[in-house]
């Protein structure tokens, strides 16, 4: 998931590119080994700068797609069409080339075993990928905390982490939903519908069980998912949100 860059104090590296692999036709995996990286949680995101020949700079933010366990920091890269960063990500960096990166960024927007549960996740789009390093850095634990999670693409070839969630989907204690808004294969029998009272209503954790809810993605859709878990009786205290929307896909967050 891309957003705008916030700026901090960290210091600016050099990142090297060690695999490239597209998740979808749009969307491009990029493993990265990072010198002196001292670790991140699931959750967090790194910013990343990119500089002209002719010196202008343009910095972006990118969650992290991998676990805190996995071997490399995986970015999965959105190529929007308008965008000033992510075309020459997906279309043009190869495996050796370097990259400028700043991270790991973040504290709101996590989850550790500490943290507890239920998880409740909810998904649309490349909002997916915080939400990938959370259930990739559950399971590398083998943490026992039951997780829900509802995942939303317009098809089944736009769904990042396909073959992933399906094998997720088998194991306890995870239990996966996907729903497909526009276009669904013949014999599908997951939902395709958008996510809306209902669809919560149905998927997510009684309010009762007092879920620990994580939601990213478009703003609209981030708006309509929290504020139907809170009309449905669930306590906005564990409801966190990460948002993203425009044509530089500024960050946005919710406390």
């Amino acid at each position: 998931m891309a957003r705008a860059a916030i700026p901090g104090r960290l210091t600016w590296q050099h990142a090297t590119v060690v695999e490239t692999t597209f998740e979808t036709p749009q969307v491009k995996n990029i493993a990265l080994t990072v010198p002196g990286w001292t670790g991140h949680r699931a959750g967090q995101h790194v910013d990343v700068r990119l500089t002209g020949p002719d010196g202008y700079q343009a910095e972006r933010c990118y969650s992290i797609a991998s676990s805190p366990e996995d071997g490399y920091v995986v970015l999965s890269i959105e190529r929007l069409d308008d965008g000033e960063v992510s075309p020459f990500l997906v279309d043009e960096l190869r495996v050796d080339d370097q990259i400028e990166l700043r991270g790991p960024v973040g504290g709101y927007f996590v989850w550790d075993e500490p943290l507890g549960g239920p998880l409740f996740l909810v998904a649309d789009g490349s909002g997916l990928a915080p939400l990938r390093a959370m259930m990739r850095h559950h399971r590398a634990t083998r943490s026992e905390v039951p997780v829900r999670a509802l995942c939303s693409a317009d098809s089944l070839e736009a769904l990042l982490y396909r073959d992933e969630l399906m094998e997720l989907a088998a194991c306890d204690p995870f239990d996966i939903s996907i729903t497909l808004t526009r276009e669904q294969p013949s014999a599908w029998r997951g939902y395709h519908r958008g996510i809306d009272s209902d669809l919560l209503a149905e998927v997510a954790w009684p309010p009762e069980d007092r879920s620990l809810a994580y939601i990213c993605g478009p703003t609209a859709f981030v708006e309509t998912a929290a504020a139907a878990l809170v009309a449905l009786g669930h306590d906005p205290a564990r409801i966190r949100t990460e948002r993203f929307g425009g044509p530089r896909q500024v960050l946005l967050r919710e406390t």
